[in-house]
């Protein structure tokens, strides 16, 4: 995850399901090779694997992601000074990732937000928590985001844009 692609490619196939490279190569404006190979590394990491079922004929290889959540701790990391070096260049790259985002909503011209009227929002407070009222705290907003994002959608015609979202708990002073 220490590269922006795989986590591109990864956030494709989570947002629009099993893919060829050829579509995620679109997708995301890279090179058919070039996406070739980092699904391989994916691969090799057991974050994606292939989906031959959906295959028409034997030339044509599609890709899923193997679990749609992926979570780390850097203790996961303590004993190995090489693999921690990587683990904070994935954090670091992760952040980039989503401040980008952030950015590119706020860089669109002003008539392409105005159909998302009020609804885009940013929000931040400080709270006074010990270690395991955090992670009560994250437990309750996983359990509200996978209501959201694991439900039926509904057939009602309406378009359904991705939206992403994301927040920090982190222990900060002010």
């Amino acid at each position: 995850m220490s590269h922006p692609l795989r986590r591109r490619l990864m956030d494709v196939l989570k947002v629009y399901g099993p893919a060829t490279v050829s579509t995620l190569a679109e997708r995301t404006g890279q090179a058919v090779a070039n996406v070739s190979h980092h699904l391989k590394v994916l691969a090799a990491a057991d974050l994606v694997e292939e989906a031959p079922e959906l295959a028409r004929d034997r030339r044509e290889r599609w890709w899923r992601l193997v679990s749609a959540g992926l979570r780390w701790s850097g203790a996961d990391f303590a004993d190995d000074p090489s693999a921690q070096a990587v683990q904070q260049a994935a954090v670091s790259l992760n952040l980039d990732r989503q401040i980008g985002l952030v950015r590119d909503w706020h860089a669109v011209a002003d008539d392409e937000r105005a159909a998302w009227d009020e609804a885009p929002f940013s929000t931040d407070r400080w709270l006074r928590l010990t270690p395991a009222e955090l992670a009560e705290f994250e437990a309750e907003l996983l359990s509200l985001l996978s209501r959201w994002g694991d439900r039926e959608l509904p057939d009602d015609g309406q378009r359904r844009d991705p939206v992403f979202f994301f927040a920090h708990g982190i222990p900060a002073q002010p």
